[in-house]
């Protein structure tokens, strides 16, 4: 029997804030990254984001090079912390009884931010899958670039669509979950778009288009 597909973006979604922003003040606290450098080059980087203007090589270029200096297992080792004192106090009270209403469906979390980063915000949710930009790995060390597509704009559908393409699995109608007018191609791929926390882009369009448009600031 085929199945539903419930998709959600991952910040300011789920989250009432950027993990991806997040992680990078998170290694200026640690003391791992020059403070003032970092952070105004990880401020520059969430405005062109915003703006639906980022470069995602040059992006993932700046915010992996805490990898390549400490390397994988001194940063995987942090991020038990990070999702403790950082990422649980951003989730949104109502985000439980989101992901709950889809509980018959294939719930996926797809974002632009790092699958470094997600991947343990992503087993807490208990969703089915993730889908993010993935750094590249070799031989245990990361190198700096994107491995395959970037999972932001029109390359989360690409993405997505990899992955169905090599699924077993049939789906008759799919939902989508977003804040960010830079998720507009998905939102418009998805049978059932909602505008969570929209951006005033995202916001004018949802109107136009009679999408519902969801808060999940309360419980």
């Amino acid at each position: 029997m085929a199945r539903n597909l419930a998709l959600f973006d991952l910040d300011n979604t789920l989250l009432l804030g950027d993990s991806d922003y997040s992680w990078g003040e998170f290694l200026v606290r640690e003391g791992l990254v020059d403070a003032q450098d970092y952070f105004e080059k990880n401020r520059a980087f969430h405005e062109d984001y915003k703006a639906g203007q980022l470069d995602m090589n040059a992006f993932f270029a700046f915010s992996l090079q805490p990898l390549i200096d400490h390397g994988v297992t001194t940063l995987q080792a942090l991020r038990p912390k990070f999702m403790e004192t950082v990422v649980k106090p951003m989730i949104a009270p109502g985000a439980a009884a989101l992901l709950d209403a889809h509980a018959a469906d294939t719930r996926v979390i797809i974002t632009a931010t790092s699958s470094f980063i997600t991947q343990p915000i992503a087993e807490h949710f208990g969703v089915d899958l993730l889908i993010a930009t993935d750094p590249e790995i070799v031989d245990g060390c990361a190198t700096g670039r994107i491995a395959g597509t970037p999972c932001y704009q029109a390359g989360k559908i690409t993405k997505l669509q990899d992955w169905l393409a090599s699924s077993a699995q049939a789906f008759e109608q799919s939902w989508f979950y977003s804040d960010s007018i830079n998720d507009l191609p998905l939102l418009e791929w998805s049978d059932h778009p909602h505008a969570v926390h929209p951006d005033d882009r995202l916001r004018a369009i949802a109107e136009a288009r009679n999408w519902p448009i969801l808060s999940l600031e309360t419980a």
